[in-house]
């Protein structure tokens, strides 16, 4: 099983109950098929990766990156990781956190854009 494997399950929960004030703030726009009505999970896992955010009907994963991957090594991992899920048919659209809270507007919509109409 390549989606929520039980190993992550604790990690998974977690994280999701200690988001970050940019998760939390996204989450609140996403959840309840909030966002053109598509339904998102939070921290969802996809082999061992846990996204941020994942929409299984467009097969998008959002992920929002804070200071921690600006540099090099943080900055392969992550071209790594959405190169497997790229493989997987998963679209991965990254933010940074700065811009849930001064670009709220132009975040939602890149993510509804990039919705198959």
């Amino acid at each position: 099983m390549l989606h929520n494997r039980k190993y992550l399950k604790e990690n998974r929960k977690e994280l999701r109950s200690s988001l970050t004030p940019a998760e939390a703030e996204l989450w609140k726009h996403l959840k309840s098929g909030g966002l053109k009505g598509r339904k998102f999970r939070r921290q969802h896992s996809v082999g061992n990766y846990i996204l941020d955010f994942y929409c299984p009907s467009e097969q998008l994963a959002i992920e929002l990156d804070g200071q921690v991957h600006n540099n090099i090594s943080a900055e392969h991992a992550d071209q790594e990781r959405d190169e497997y899920l790229n493989n997987l048919n998963i679209r991965v659209l990254r933010f940074e956190n700065k811009d849930v809270f001064e670009n709220l507007d132009a975040v939602l919509q890149e993510i509804s854009n990039s919705f198959s109409k």
